[in-house]
Formats: C-alpha cells, structure tokens, sequence
C-alpha cells in the first residue's frame, strides 16, 4: 500500500466538483421535464394527458444506467453524431428524476382546492393564467419535500456515470483506491462528501420551505412560571350591572 498524496487529493477534489455539475445540470433539466409534464397531466385536453401520461410511465420504468448506454452508444446511429458522456448522463439522469417530479407536481396541484380554479375562470383568467397564477403558486409550498427527496436520490444517483469514464466522485475514488490499495480511507472520504452533499441540500430545501410557507414554522410558547412557583390567581373584574338594575319599581 501507498500514501494518498496531494495529486490523488486533488482527484478527488476534481471528481467533487464534476459530481457538482451533474447534480446541477440534472436537476435543471428535471425540474423543467417535471414542471412542463406535471401540468400537461392536469391538462384539460385529454390528448395532452395522454401524452403527458406516456412520458411518465415510460420513463418511470426505465433504468437510468441503462438508459445512458441508448443515449451513449445507440443514439448515436441514428443522429450521425455523438453525445460527450458528461452530457450523456445529464440527459439521461434529467429525463428519468423529471418523470418522478412530475407526479410531484400533478399531486400538489391536484391538491388545491377545485373552488381556486372555478373562481379564478370565472374572474376571467384563462387556463394557462390560472394555472401560472392561481394554482401553482399554492401548490409549490406542498411540493418542496418530495422535490427534496428527489434531489437526494440524485445526488447519490450521480456514482452511476462512472461506468461511463465521467470522472466524478465514484470514479475519482476507483482510480485511488487502485493507485494505493487503501479502501477504507478513500471511501470512507466519499461516503462523507455524498452525505455533506446531500445535507447542503436538504438545508437548502428546507430554508427554501420556510419562506414559501413562513406560518409552517411554530411560534415559541410563552414562558411560563419558574419551576416550584404557585402562579398568580387571575383577577375577576366586576361584572357592569344593567342601567336599573337596582332601581326598585
């Protein structure tokens, strides 16, 4: 075994960083397959719930490692050029986290009251203005938790486009371990930086909640009298007589 020296740090630093990308290049990618879906299967229209619906179970069913491989190796065949791998597992991670956003979405819409979009047509918004200023509005607060989740299990799902040479975390830490021979140090390391990658996040989501719904957060009790104390006895006021009362007839 050999030491980890400052170049194989600086590794994983690199795949750190590449992880970064990723994360944030997927989740943008789903956050607008998820948005622009999760409406389109609260459509009026029947046809664009249908398709909306397709999209969703399709992709809901695909494996997101084996769905880089098409968008890697088959896409290719037909297009007559060829996607870098880094974007490769961008799109193939976006495209499958969007499908499961999207129920996201279509259950905190379908969770606002029917009265909001009733009152807001009859107002003489349009379904489009309805949608974009009535109902979304109330439903993202309901939304932010499962959003949450799902950004975690993105983060974690990042460690697959190391099967495909993209030098992330998981790719770093292989390249490490066989350059020193020391497992438990190199991957103890990672499993930390995914667990502070998705901490970051969650503390995120969760300030991102509090602004979106500030009455969710509890006030503080009052404070209440010392401990061994007897409280004070509460003060009756004198009940105000009717004009007359006492007058005798």
């Amino acid at each position: 075994m050999s030491e980890i020296t400052p170049g194989l740090w600086q590794l994983l630093l690199s795949g750190l960083w590449v992880t970064v990308q990723l994360t944030v290049g997927s989740a943008a990618l789903g956050g607008t397959v998820a948005l622009v879906v999760g409406v389109a299967r609260t459509h009026r229209r029947w046809i664009v719930r249908f398709a909306a619906g397709c999209y969703f179970e399709v992709f809901r069913g695909m494996s997101a490692l084996i769905l880089m491989f098409w968008i890697f190796f088959v896409l290719p065949l037909g297009l007559g050029w060829q996607l870098v791998p880094m974007w490769a597992a961008v799109l193939a991670l976006g495209l499958t986290y969007g499908a499961y956003g999207s129920e996201v979405v279509r259950g905190a819409l379908a969770a606002v009251p029917a009265g909001q979009r009733e009152a807001a047509l009859a107002l003489g918004f349009g379904p489009a203005r309805t949608t974009a200023r009535v109902l979304l509005p109330q439903a993202w607060p309901e939304m932010i938790r499962p959003l949450n989740n799902l950004l975690v299990e993105l983060v974690k799902g990042t460690a697959l486009v190391s099967v495909m040479g993209v030098s992330d975390l998981a790719f770093g830490a292989a390249l490490v371990r066989n350059a020193t021979g020391q497992s438990a140090p190199v991957y103890t390391v990672i499993l930390v930086a995914y667990f502070l990658l998705a901490f970051v996040l969650t503390r995120g989501m969760r300030a991102l909640e509090r602004r979106a719904r500030p009455g969710a957060v509890p006030p503080e009790p009052a404070p209440g009298p010392a401990p061994g104390t007897v409280p004070p006895p509460a003060v009756r006021t004198p009940a105000t007589a009717a004009p007359g009362a006492g007058e005798r007839r």
